[in-house]
């Protein structure tokens, strides 16, 4: 392990320290005043200057996010709700969408609000369904299943483990298992995700991992590195310049591109944006199979400024599209689907240097 800087193995780092958590670690916190009152948090610090926190009561959603003491994530009007607050109908997603490094879109829409024909046999009065911005699950709470830190050999890892259930009599029953894992003396974190349908019909499943930047990462010259087939607008703007950002403007309006990234040897996409001076940023690689979609969100207005990186199994077309394209995941009873994401960040011109090389 290098922390802060010094190679050490484990009896070397515990030599000098009384325990791990002097220098890194996992720590369940409450907060306890405002919109946020009641919302756990767990904490972590790498060890190697990466810190963020986990959202237990937001989908297991990752929150504010920094590499050596500089912010990363976006951090919206709305700040942290707890879930109590959330309207899940229409357009309600965005009175409760705080931002963060990491909002999960899903699991069974997301995309703009739809009704969908659905009528069930099991209950003659439901004839459609109606699906809210993004879907329902980040208002949804996690059951904690544990957290802490594990040695293996000379690495230790530090780890948190939740379930969210998202689920309605006569309707969907949907599971998310959320494991995130980073290893001490590292500057990255790994999502694995499993969704399972505990119903016993079959159910439609979407996801959507809408990460989110701000300043200062995201400033007048910074922009997006990703090898694509493919950017396309999703409304009518000028798409001339879409990878680089200017500075915040009052006129400014949301901008949404939908790209087919290239797929590396590995199967899975790299993608990073990099500020201006080249010694900031934020990286994700995520496997290509499962999430074959990717936008690019930019919204560069006053007061809003912020780019999302947005992996998505589907396209912004949404529901109805999916299906007619035969493009919609269906999981049987019992199914189970998983995916694989990786957030990480690197501070300090070296290290942006070395890791761009991998795009190359």
């Amino acid at each position: 392990m290098k922390v802060h800087g010094q190679p050490l193995n484990r009896s070397g780092l515990l030599a000098h320290v009384g325990q791990l958590s002097q220098i890194a670690g996992v720590r369940l916190v409450t907060l306890a005043d405002g919109a946020g009152r009641g919302t756990r948090l767990l904490e972590f610090r790498s060890g190697a200057g990466l810190e963020f926190e986990i959202i237990v009561d937001r989908a297991f959603d990752i929150g504010h996010a920094s590499i050596a003491g500089c912010p990363l994530a976006w951090i919206s009007q709305v700040g942290i709700e707890g879930p109590w607050l959330r309207e899940p109908v229409d357009l309600g997603w965005l009175r409760s969408f705080g931002g963060g490094l990491l909002a999960t879109g899903g699991l069974d829409h997301l995309g703009a609000p739809a009704t969908a024909d659905e009528a069930d046999p099991d209950f003659p009065a439901k004839v459609t369904n109606d699906y809210p911005l993004h879907g329902r699950l980040s208002g949804e709470p996690a059951t904690l299943v544990g957290y802490g830190a594990n040695w293996d050999g000379a690495e230790c890892t530090l780890w948190a483990e939740g379930v969210v259930r998202q689920a309605s009599v006569f309707g969907e029953v949907l599971e998310l298992r959320r494991r995130i894992d980073c290893r001490v003396g590292t500057t990255e974190f790994r999502l694995r995700d499993t969704v399972t349908n505990h119903d016993y019909g079959p159910s439609p499943h979407m996801m959507l991992y809408h990460v989110n930047l701000g300043f200062p990462l995201v400033a007048d010259g910074s922009r997006l590195v990703l090898d694509y087939e493919s950017a396309v607008p999703r409304d009518d703007f000028a798409a001339e310049g879409w990878d680089r950002f200017g500075p915040p403007t009052r006129a400014a309006t949301e901008e949404v591109l939908e790209i087919r990234p290239s797929v590396g040897t590995d199967g899975r996409v790299l993608a990073t944006v990099v500020n201006a001076a080249e010694d900031l940023a934020v990286y994700q690689h995520y496997r290509a199979d499962t999430l074959p979609y990717m936008f690019l969100w930019r919204m560069l207005g006053e007061g809003t400024y912020v780019v999302g990186m947005e992996p998505s199994t589907n396209s912004t077309a949404g529901r109805r599209d999916a299906r007619a394209k035969g493009e919609l995941v269906v999981l049987a009873p019992g199914e189970s689907r998983d995916y694989d994401l990786v957030i990480g960040a690197h501070s300090g011109a070296d290290a942006v240097a070395g890791h761009l090389r991998r795009h190359s």
